[in-house]
């Protein structure tokens, strides 16, 4: 193809791109999200009494989880840069079903919320427990990826009504 008739991205040619938020108020903004990791009884035992043969499990899925977040703009184009104030993830164990459940807090000073950052650090999480268990299972399901809360901004305050 000849310089002269190269496609042009279609997004660019809309116009679309990051939204301009410099106009809006610096406010205090957390979100909330969480996901889940299934898998079989044995893989699930295995998960729990001796972890992965790659090293510990939990840490290493947090720390995946925290750079995630902080990498979301890099990962989604039209994300705002951030300057995240706090990335929380934790982990919750449930036996009766054999998964993993995966809840992220990020917190910030910002003129732009930080929902993305929280799906991005869950589904991070929830990754690198399938990345570090997958010797065992290769039919784990990451599922439920969802935003649970966010406050701050114009928008006002999200509470997810069913967190089943």
């Amino acid at each position: 193809m000849s310089l002269t008739k190269k496609k042009i991205n279609p997004v660019v040619t809309r116009g679309n791109g990051m939204i301009d938020v410099s106009g809006k108020d610096v406010t205090r903004r957390v979100a909330r999200a969480s996901a889940r990791l299934s898998m079989n009884p044995k893989t699930f035992q295995i998960l729990v009494e001796r972890g992965s043969p790659k090293g510990d499990v939990w840490e290493t899925a947090k720390v995946a989880g925290i750079l995630a977040a902080k990498s979301t703009p890099f990962l989604i184009p039209m994300c705002h840069p951030l300057g995240i104030s706090k990335v929380g993830i934790r982990f919750d164990v449930d036996k009766k079903r054999h998964a993993v459940g995966v809840t992220s807090e990020v917190v910030c000073l910002g003129r732009t919320g930080v929902e993305m950052e929280a799906l991005t650090a869950c589904a991070m999480a929830a990754l690198t427990v399938y990345d570090m268990m997958k010797w065992a299972d290769r039919e784990m399901v990451v599922s439920e990826v969802k935003l649970l809360y966010k406050s701050g901004g114009k928008s006002g305050t999200f509470i997810r009504k069913n967190r089943a």
